[in-house]
């Protein structure tokens, strides 16, 4: 189905936020995805990181869940494109899009809409013991709620966090300077 790290201009795109490549790749390790697991992208906007869930788990199954319109689109769009059949669109805001999907084996989120707790209440108790949560914080209040709620659950998740920055060489005139990309903590627990 080919390797991990589609380059973003691959991806079919609007004005939806897009999880860019090197970012995809870390989050998608931290994830551990195996070729039979049922995987939840929960705030799941253009579809780029179902798309790589869906070819590493081409036995299991992908549900993106997103509740914009153009992002349902885009997702659905995304998934011809690339032609991972194992891959479903689920239009709705999370939690509540969560409560008929299949218990999964990894769950990442990368839009929560203020939900972040709720969202992690309803993946603690679908999450298949030893599976993975994996968020990918932008904000600092995101990471805050992210550990804060992993903290209050230590009996139930180990944890860790990682913040990482991408700088991409950008030539100008007959120079080449870095050009960053904005910060993002990604947090991973695993359930025990």
């Amino acid at each position: 189905m080919g390797g991990l790290g589609i380059e973003d201009e691959a991806f079919i795109r609007g004005k939806v936020p897009m999880t860019k490549q090197e970012i995809r790749v870390l989050t998608l390790v931290k994830a551990r995805i195996s070729p039979t697991d049922t995987v939840w992208d929960v705030g799941a906007g253009t579809g780029s990181m179902s798309v790589e869930a869906a070819r590493l788990a081409p036995q299991g199954h992908v549900y993106a869940v997103e509740r914009n319109t153009e992002g349902v689109s885009l997702i659905a769009r995304n998934r011809e494109k690339f032609g991972v059949s194992n891959l479903t669109v689920v239009e709705g805001e999370a939690p509540e899009a969560l409560k008929d999907l299949p218990d999964c084996d990894v769950a990442i989120v990368g839009g929560s809409g203020s939900h972040l707790p709720k969202i992690l209440d309803e993946i603690s108790a679908r999450l298949k013991p030893g599976g993975h949560v994996v968020m990918n914080c932008i904000t600092v209040q995101t990471l805050a709620a992210a550990l804060e709620y992993l903290r209050a659950h230590e009996t139930e998740f180990s944890y860790e966090a990682i913040q990482v920055q991408i700088n991409r060489l950008q030539a100008v005139g007959a120079y080449d300077m870095a050009k960053a990309i904005n910060p993002i903590y990604i947090v991973t627990g695993e359930k025990k």
